[in-house]
């Protein structure tokens, strides 16, 4: 069988420097989710400067979170290889590193300019979702976030593109997409919370961010079980833990809140601005 040359990850280089895939591809996962994040924050009638400065926060700190995250669960590595701890350019974060980091900043933030932190979270999770499906194929980039050994003829039958099937071609051996497979989960979500999110009467206030962080933690317990790269805590695969205590955790606060709170207010097409 002839060799299959991987696609550059380099998308341009200004002499020394190289801008790769994966930082254009995330960057831009980004600036869109930003974008469509303060329509909706002008849509609810919130203090635009004020969101756009948590904003201007959280990203940095879920960047940092991210590779701390990424590196601390991979210390055996980086402990010999100390200069690549910030080389995050090659690859090497974490989303749930990112979503911790960046949860725990907003909660702050929240709180100390007296912003609702369910309506935040609320206007948040879809362009989240929707970033997270589309960072996944800088994963694809650098051929990273992939699966167990497979065979070209399972890859066509999946009818995927020839572009893909020869990325999938590592270390001499064809691998699941499993980046493929949770981009299309992150994808159908932000569809599916979107939509939901204008619906009359069905979801409450912080509802929609409970929905997101379900959605997202079952399919990730899955995607993560097909990856071969996994952080691990043992034997354990830290994403999968984290998925399933995650999961059950918004979960029963849904139910707790709807069982407890009747003062919650539905979501309406007509009147989002709800609680402040």
């Amino acid at each position: 069988m002839f060799a299959i040359a991987a696609l550059n990850p380099i998308a341009v280089s200004f002499g020394p420097f190289n801008v790769r895939w994966y930082g254009l591809i995330i960057a831009s996962a980004v600036l869109i989710a930003v974008w469509l994040a303060m329509r909706e924050v002008h849509r609810q009638g919130l203090n635009e400067d004020l969101v756009y400065n948590l904003i201007l926060g959280a990203i940095p700190i879920a960047i940092v979170s991210a590779r701390i995250y990424y590196v601390v669960f991979r210390w055996n590595y980086y402990a010999s290889h100390p200069g690549e701890i910030i080389a995050i350019w090659d690859g090497g974060i974490a989303i749930y590193g990112a979503l911790l980091g960046a949860g725990l900043f907003i909660w702050w933030f929240c709180r100390r300019h007296q912003l609702s932190l369910w309506q935040v979270f609320d206007i948040a999770a879809p362009t989240v979702i929707m970033a997270q499906g589309i960072g996944r194929w800088g994963n694809f980039m650098n051929q990273e976030a992939y699966g167990a050994i497979t065979t070209h003829r399972f890859l066509t039958q999946l009818h995927l593109p020839t572009g893909i099937i020869n990325q999938m071609l590592i270390d001499g051996a064809y691998r699941q997409p499993t980046f493929l497979y949770e981009s299309i989960w992150d994808l159908l979500g932000f569809i599916l919370l979107m939509t939901m999110r204008h619906s009359d009467h069905l979801f409450k206030r912080g509802e929609i961010f409970l929905a997101y962080v379900m959605w997202y933690s079952y399919g990730r317990f899955f995607t993560e079980g097909m990856r071969t790269d996994s952080l691990m805590l043992g034997p354990l695969r830290i994403s999968q833990v984290l998925s399933v205590v995650l999961f059950v955790g918004a979960l029963a606060v849904l139910v707790y809140r709807r069982r407890t709170d009747h003062s919650l207010q539905w979501y309406d097409v007509y009147n989002s601005k709800g609680d402040q």
